[in-house]
């Protein structure tokens, strides 16, 4: 295990963090939020002087880097990533105990946007700025913003790609473009772009500024906080329809945009992973439609069940959390649509969380080809996807992902239902799907009207610990913690 060369790593990533940082501590500056700007200094201290440290241990690091420490560098990364970005809610004041301060965080970064807060406007500009940039942040990954700015060398495409693969979301991972440093930053200017025209078309809604900054931040990053009380329901049908098409558009495996600029409009039309994702999409909102025209005060007329039904399936879909209508209170079935969608998640290589459209579209085939096979047991049939022959490896890799996540999952429900609050299982169940699929609120006591702060410490401990294990797909993390990861050989 090359400790040296993950101490370097982690110490850009921390010096990272805090230029991150200065636009919130300006912000804190502009508004006279003394508190907020003690915060982000304190915070920034801390960082600068961890990096200091890391880079002063780090010295004469060899370059080795194997898959092994591409996963527990991005784990730990994550880790001390939040620990620091924490420090600002709770050197403020604004989240008084620090578990509360890691959890919200950790929310932001993972992309989840499950809070603990009830009143967000009491915060200040500067820390739902911070808040709401965390979700931006963590939306492509830091380590992915750390490859695209890092010194271009050959020597260093073998740690780039496997932190980019421990990172990135889906069942593989590759190159765009030959040289790893230069997928990283044709990622960045995709999501850059997306996001820039996301705020524009918000302000052309009459969006204010700052909320409209926020707002495309957490809509780029499929995250979920909000700026005001109300959520996204205060603002204009124009703006939520916005919001709408851009958690979807985030939602998009980003390979299909570098197809579109290369103009391989063939290969887009084609992509079997893309079509699958629209249709879901589609079914979910006819059939969500369906069941809540004229049912609730929001959904009287087709216009608005059109467009909150659609609001809410990309927004669960996308893994994003927003919400303009209170959707626990719609019946069982479209509850139901939408659990299910919180399992199905994004596709494969895009913000969003949850098991992957791409994921479910290979359980879909190797279901389909052992079926084929108890009839013809001696006929060897190959898996494709796009054409292309899917390696048995990768299909061992999602059987193995599917049976963690499982697993997983039943042990966070066990423990959140041994917490000594007494939630219904509704509650509990719900609580870590939206965490560990990243989605944000769940139903009943966590539902869109809530937050999570009743639940205690180490209910928001292993709540915290799901969020980081979805959002890097589980093995980063447990990688972290199994024994013969630090073994040699």
């Amino acid at each position: 295990m090359n400790i040296k060369i993950m101490l370097r790593i982690h110490g850009w990533i921390l010096a990272i963090e805090t230029v991150f940082m200065i636009p919130a501590l300006a912000i804190a500056f502009f508004t006279e939020d003394i508190q907020a700007i003690y915060g982000f200094l304190g915070a920034m201290g801390v960082a600068i002087a961890c990096a200091a440290l890391m880079a002063f241990m780090s010295r004469n690091a060899k370059r080795k880097f194997y898959a092994r420490e591409g996963l527990v560098c991005t784990g730990m990364a994550w880790i001390v990533l939040s620990l620091v970005g924490a420090l600002p809610f709770y050197i403020s004041g604004r989240i008084p105990r620090y578990v509360d301060a890691f959890f919200e965080i950790v929310s932001g970064f993972t992309t989840t946007g499950a809070s603990v807060i009830s009143d967000v406007e009491a915060l200040g500009k500067a820390i739902l700025y911070w808040r709401s940039f965390s979700h931006w942040v963590g939306g492509m990954g830091v380590l992915v913003f750390f490859l695209a700015i890092v010194p271009a060398s050959g020597r260093n495409d073998g740690y780039m790609l496997h932190i980019l693969r421990a990172e990135s979301p889906g069942p593989s991972v590759g190159k765009i473009v030959p040289r790893m440093r230069d997928t990283a930053a044709i990622l960045y200017m995709m999501y850059c772009t997306l996001t820039v025209l996301d705020v524009l078309f918000l302000l052309l809604g009459k969006m204010p500024l700052f909320d409209a900054v926020c707002i495309a931040f957490g809509t780029a990053g499929t995250g979920g906080f909000a700026v005001t009380n109300t959520g996204l329901g205060g603002y204009t049908p124009f703006a939520q329809n916005v919001t709408t098409v851009f958690m979807l558009l985030f939602g998009v495996n980003f390979s299909i945009y570098y197809l579109l600029i290369m103009k391989r409009f063939m290969a887009v039309i084609k992509d079997e992973e893309l079509r699958l994702y629209l249709l879901i999409v589609l079914a979910s909102i006819i059939c969500i439609g369906v069941c809540v025209f004229g049912r609730t005060v929001d959904t009287q007329n087709l216009e608005e069940t059109v467009r909150h039904s659609a609001f809410q399936v990309a927004s669960i879909i996308t893994t994003t959390g927003y919400a303009t209508v209170d959707f626990d209170i719609w019946s069982s079935l479209p509850k139901a649509i939408l659990i299910c969608l919180m399992f199905v998640g994004a596709s494969a290589g895009s913000t969003g969380g949850g098991i992957k459209v791409s994921r479910v579209l290979l359980l879909a085939k190797n279901i389909k080809r052992n079926a084929h096979q108890i009839f013809h047991p001696h006929e060897v049939r190959i898996i494709r996807m796009n054409g292309e022959r899917i390696p048995e490896q990768t299909m061992i890799n999602v059987n193995g992902y599917l049976g963690a996540y499982v697993m997983i999952v039943i042990v966070s429900f066990l423990l959140l239902s041994a917490d000594r609050a007494n939630f219904s299982m509704t509650t509990n169940f719900s609580a870590v799907m939206a965490t560990f699929n990243n989605i944000g609120p769940g139903f009943d006591s966590v539902g869109a009207t809530r937050n999570y702060y009743d639940y205690s410490a180490f209910s928001k401990i292993i709540m915290s610990l799901d969020m980081l294990l979805g959002r890097l797909e589980i093995f980063p993390i447990v990688a972290i913690f199994a024994p013969s990861t630090y073994r040699k050989g």
